[in-house]
This record gives C-alpha cells, sequence and structure tokens, in this order.
C-alpha cells in the first residue's frame, strides 16, 4: 500500500488527526506499507502549521520526495505546487505501477481527478 499525504493530511497529523497517526503507526511498523511526503506539499503544511516539517521528516516511516525534473515538469503546469506535487507523486511509475492512494482531509479537492483518496476526516 503506497500512501502520498497532501498537505492537509500533513496538517492534520500535526494536530493529532487519528486516521493520519494510523497511517503514519502502518507505515512504521508493517510490511508492505510506504508512506510519501513530497516537498512541496511539506513546505506548504509548514506554513498552514510551523513546526510540521520538522514533525513529519523526523518520522522514520516517511519518505520525502524531492522536487526533481520531472516532478518540476509537471508542476510548472498547475496553479497549486503541493496538490500538483502530491498528485504527481501519486501517479504511476515502474516501481509503483498501480500508482498511490492520496490521504487528504480535504476530499473535495480532489474531485473530478484523476486519482484515488483516503479520506482521513474525523
Amino acid at each position: 500500500m503506497h500512501v502520498v499525504l497532501d498537505d492537509t493530511a500533513m496538517v492534520a497529523a500535526g494536530r493529532g488527526n487519528i486516521l493520519a497517526s494510523r497511517l503514519i503507526h502502518r507505515a512504521q511498523a508493517e510490511a508492505g506499507w510506504y508512506l510519501y511526503a513530497p516537498a512541496c506539499a511539506l513546505v506548504e503544511a509548514d506554513r498552514a502549521r510551523p513546526g510540521t516539517a520538522e514533525h513529519l521528516a523526523a518520522l522514520p516511516g516517511l519518505t520525502l520526495l524531492d522536487l526533481d525534473l520531472a516532478a518540476a515538469l509537471a508542476l510548472a503546469k498547475e496553479n497549486t505546487w503541493a496538490q500538483a506535487h502530491a498528485r504527481h507523486a501519486a501517479a504511476p511509475t515502474p516501481e509503483r505501477p498501480d500508482g498511490a492512494f492520496i490521504a487528504t482531509a480535504d476530499p473535495d479537492r480532489w474531485k473530478g481527478q484523476s486519482v484515488r483518496v483516503i479520506d482521513i476526516t474525523s
């Protein structure tokens, strides 16, 4: 199971959201669970809730996704870097042929888009 946290999920995790905490725990404790934090979404989450970036970056089960060339080219076509980087990170790759789910505390922002969503609103 591959899960990308969007900026709203990161902020929710920092506020103690139980569903975000469960995803974090599974990524640390269970084989086959992978949790990703796109750098642009991490920046936006830290702007919304200072300290979020440091908190999440310290988690051993979280993989930070850099803004590489492919991601930068995908972001250039979008209005919001955080959302675009999360969408790019969830897209299928040779390592993840089925792509990844996007965990979000704002599922409406993903309506009409070709992504699979995990709603962590509680």
